[in-house]
């Protein structure tokens, strides 16, 4: 008869995803796991796989969470153009934000730390940067079709210069004491739009 799991593996997964955010892969221990998730070695491993495995499906639990939030400001009905201004001064005060300062992004995080060298955790990075193209870009396509942006702008070039900005602001903040550079950078970016 197979034993049931004294635990919540989902309220594992979250404990799990915090500390990898807030730590990194190469800095967190299968014993900080197991610390953090306060359940056994074995169980995490019967549960979630091994630690690359479990730090993946992290990275998936936090895609789940963030990208409702910028689907719902982007596809919102009405002028897209402020709404893509908003997302683009939300990401930028939150990584100026001390809360999330010195964690950064972790989809941002895992590019940095594994995705040079780890074919699976650069696939999951693309597939969140893809999607939050894909959501910049339809925004920008409905802002030059409703007469909001120029028609001699192109959409997805805009959509891939501002990915790329909101990547680097994620970097800039955690690693600068000086939001103004986040700031201004923002606002310099938002000019193309005009």
């Amino acid at each position: 008869m197979a034993r049931t799991k004294e635990f919540d593996p989902d309220a594992a997964l979250q404990s799990a995803l915090e500390l990898f955010w807030r730590r990194g892969y190469e800095a967190t221990s299968m014993a900080d796991l197991v610390e953090a998730l306060g359940i056994g070695r074995a169980s995490i491993y019967a549960t979630f796989g091994n630690k690359h495995d479990l730090y993946l499906k992290a990275l998936e639990r936090y895609g789940e969470q963030q990208r409702p939030l910028l689907l719902a400001e982007l596809a919102q009905p009405g002028p897209a153009l402020p709404a893509v201004r908003a997302a683009v001064r939300r990401f930028g005060a939150e990584a100026t934000a001390e809360r999330r300062r010195l964690t950064g992004c972790f989809v941002t995080n895992t590019a940095a730390e594994l995705a040079p060298h780890d074919a699976t955790a650069a696939r999951a990075v693309e597939r969140s940067w893809d999607h939050i193209e894909t959501l910049v870009h339809s925004a920008l396509v409905r802002a030059q079709a409703q007469g909001e942006l120029p028609a001699d702008r192109d959409p997805l070039t805009l959509a891939r210069m501002l990915l790329v900005l909101l990547q680097g602001l994620r970097v800039v903040g955690k690693a600068s004491a000086d939001p103004a550079r986040v700031r201004d950078a923002v606002e310099q970016a938002l000019t193309l739009l005009d």
